[in-house]
């Protein structure tokens, strides 16, 4: 199942430098998940039980900001991310679905422009076929020629889940941000 709205994980570049020092300065503190289940940002899959993990602090807009000359401003948010302690390698080629993405969650979408600031946000409670209201709403934010990006949270934590970019036709196609 190939969407138009392919999610993305935190860039490899991005997670070697949280592996040392978070977006808080705080250095990585790696421990054994007991339980399994976390989500990870850097592969976008659930932890197993067993896998060597971490909790970092991470800040998306900031990070995309200073690789964009954007300035996101008073929207630039940072929070808590699991991650691989080590490299996983990013997500596996066969996951093309929404990571976490059980019938009755409550996921908030917001929108922002190529300045970083936000454009707009909506709610969504995943229904029965979760794949199809991500892409309906996903549809809905692109529908905007302002939004350059979606962030998908987690209503229940607020954390980040993953971000979507505005699908680029190949001739406006532009290298990985």
């Amino acid at each position: 199942m190939t969407s138009p709205f392919p999610p993305r994980p935190i860039p490899s570049t991005t997670l070697k430098e949280l592996r040392g020092h978070d977006d808080a300065g705080a250095p990585m503190r790696p421990y054994p998940d007991d339980e399994g289940g976390a989500p990870l940002r850097c592969c976008l899959r659930s932890s197993t039980r067993g896998e060597l993990i971490a909790l970092v602090c991470y800040a998306p807009l900031r990070r995309w900001a200073a690789e964009t000359d954007a300035d996101p401003g008073a929207y630039d948010e940072q929070g808590p991310v699991f991650i691989h302690a080590e490299d996983c390698g990013g997500p596996a080629v066969e996951n093309t679905g929404y990571p976490w993405a059980r019938p009755g969650a409550l996921r908030v979408l917001r929108r922002y422009d190529r300045r970083g600031r936000i454009t707009g946000g909506r709610m969504l409670q995943l229904p029965d076929d979760p794949h199809a209201a991500f892409e309906n709403a996903l549809a809905e934010a692109f529908a905007d020629p302002a939004t350059d990006q979606v962030h998908v949270r987690a209503v229940e934590y607020g954390c980040f889940h993953f971000r979507v970019d505005r699908p680029r036709t190949p001739a406006a196609a532009t290298p990985d941000r």
